[in-house]
């Protein structure tokens, strides 16, 4: 099984909006990633928190995969990688989860090592972190804007 686990793309400030949409470099950058992956062929159910910015974010990867994205609990930036994992050891298809911070390191970290608290992984906005797992869960790849 595969999980790819995505930090919304780049939102515009607090004080810009409120509800935080993505900004125009984020959804670039999205795009842009989002192509690349379709273009190497992923192509999975992708669920998000109910954040607009992480809304947008999985729409922009769903267009590109020829899917539909849907609001899933368990995503936002402070609730418990526990419940994402659980939904995650339910699923017999590949899944992608678009997130927040802190949220989505902790649950790479309790993914690949078991345990939430340790820092595993740079996540940046917009990047697909790729975790396989087959005896146990395993850092696959990670594809960035810069690199797509």
């Amino acid at each position: 099984m595969i999980v790819y686990l995505v930090q919304h793309g780049k939102a515009k400030n607090e004080e810009e909006d409120s509800e935080r949409p993505l900004s125009d470099e984020g959804r670039a950058e999205v795009e842009k990633v989002a192509a690349r992956a379709a273009k190497l062929g992923l192509g999975c159910q992708v669920m998000h928190s109910p954040k607009l910015r992480a809304k947008q974010t999985a729409e922009i990867f769903a267009s590109h995969f020829k899917t539909d994205a849907s609001e899933m609990e368990g995503l936002k930036p402070m609730d418990d990688p526990i419940i994402a994992k659980d939904f995650i050891e339910s699923q017999d298809a590949d899944v992608m989860l678009v997130g927040h911070l802190p949220h989505m390191n902790k649950l790479a970290s309790l993914l690949v090592l078991e345990d939430g608290a340790v820092d595993l992984v740079a996540f940046r906005n917009g990047a697909i972190v790729c975790l396989e797992k087959d005896e146990k869960w395993r850092l696959k790849w990670i594809l960035t804007p810069k690199l797509s």
